[in-house]
């Protein structure tokens, strides 16, 4: 079953979406990693949100692969009780 990855922040949270997008397009990880020549554990930790930063060429060859937005991929949700200066 997959799903997508929720990564708390301090101002708000990440939602990592990638493993739903391959379900729905009946893609593996393993065809992903082929095809767009990413390393497998750069690919994990884009799906499950277990990172430190996201490598810009990475998020814009699964775009391409994938014919998305990066918001398809991952989302910031700002936490609704932000103060505004």
């Amino acid at each position: 079953m997959s799903k997508n990855y929720k990564l708390n922040m301090e101002n708000g949270y990440y939602i990592f979406k990638l493993e739903q997008i391959l379900k729905n397009k009946n893609i593996s990880i393993n065809k992903l990693m082929r095809d767009t020549n990413t390393d497998f554990k750069v690919l994990k930790r884009i799906i499950t949100g277990d990172l430190v930063r996201i490598d810009i060429f990475v998020i814009a060859r699964l775009c391409d692969y994938l014919n998305c937005q990066i918001t398809d991929i991952v989302e910031y949700i700002p936490n609704e009780n932000k103060k505004i200066s």
